[in-house]
């Protein structure tokens, strides 16, 4: 599609809207495709800043989770979807959630601007049952500098980042969850400025494994963890007062008589 900004009568602004609400259709694209989400399943989004990635699961009937370390973008989540989704005001490295609690756990442009990125990945391994989808801000984009890729995706220009490679995020993920199959693509491939000329052409190239998008996603299968509780002892031992013997030495001389 060619935008002209002259002819199209849009300001700065309308431009600017356009471009992110496009960049974030082809992330939805990408993520969908790759995480294929089923009605029911229940998902943690980690570091969900002010709720876009929350929505691409809305309208697929998911039960929606999102931790951030930041009270006023939960604010903003919690205006725009009320009651829908659950809000919990975390860091990312220490996330407050038992094992095995979610079916998919989605880490999407957070590593970059976190101190221990493994760390997350390792939590998110943790909490999850299903699978974990990573979102991140590739380093060998084709559209170039590390400044145009904090503008196109919406970062302060001053803040301190760090731009990923497929292969990095690739080693994390083996290092935290083993030998595990890893499904990956990518998307965006041209700066903010040919975006209205060359959407078209955008759309043609593959989602899955091109290395030169500027946002790449990949997921992997989490295997869950079984735990087994030991059965309680139902029966009340006496224990003399005069007795030397510990609580569990009494015990287990108990267990000894008994057979």
């Amino acid at each position: 599609m060619f935008l002209d900004k002259k002819s199209a009568q849009l300001s700065d602004e309308q431009l600017k809207t356009l471009r992110r609400n496009y960049i974030l259709s082809r992330q939805k694209e990408l993520v969908l495709d790759l995480v294929v989400p089923l009605a029911g399943e229940r998902i943690l989004d980690v570091g969900c800043g002010t709720g876009e990635n929350l929505l691409f699961f809305q309208d697929k009937w998911c039960s929606l989770t999102g931790i951030d370390s930041s009270k006023e973008k939960l604010d903003v989540v919690r205006q725009k979807y009320g009651d829908h989704v659950e809000l919990i005001l975390s860091q990312p490295e220490d996330i407050p959630f038992s094992d095995n609690e979610f079916d998919i756990v989605t880490l999407i442009n957070v590593l970059g601007i976190s101190a221990n990125p493994q760390k997350i990945i390792e939590e998110a391994i943790r909490v999850c049952r299903g699978r974990v989808f990573i979102g991140f801000i590739n380093v060998y984009s084709f559209v170039g500098t590390k400044q145009g890729l904090k503008e196109m995706f919406g970062f302060p220009l001053s803040r301190e980042m760090r731009f990923f490679s497929f292969p990095e995020i690739k080693t994390m993920v083996k290092n935290c969850a083993g030998d595990t199959a890893i499904k990956w693509g990518s998307v965006i491939y041209f700066p903010n400025i040919v975006h209205y000329f060359f959407e078209e052409l955008e759309e043609i190239f593959p989602l899955r494994k091109n290395p030169f998008g500027a946002f790449v996603g990949l997921i992997f299968p989490v295997k869950y963890t079984y735990r087994t509780a030991q059965s309680p002892i139902m029966e009340s031992f006496k224990l003399e007062a005069k007795t030397r013997n510990t609580a569990p030495e009494a015990i287990r001389e108990k267990l000894k008589t008994g057979g």
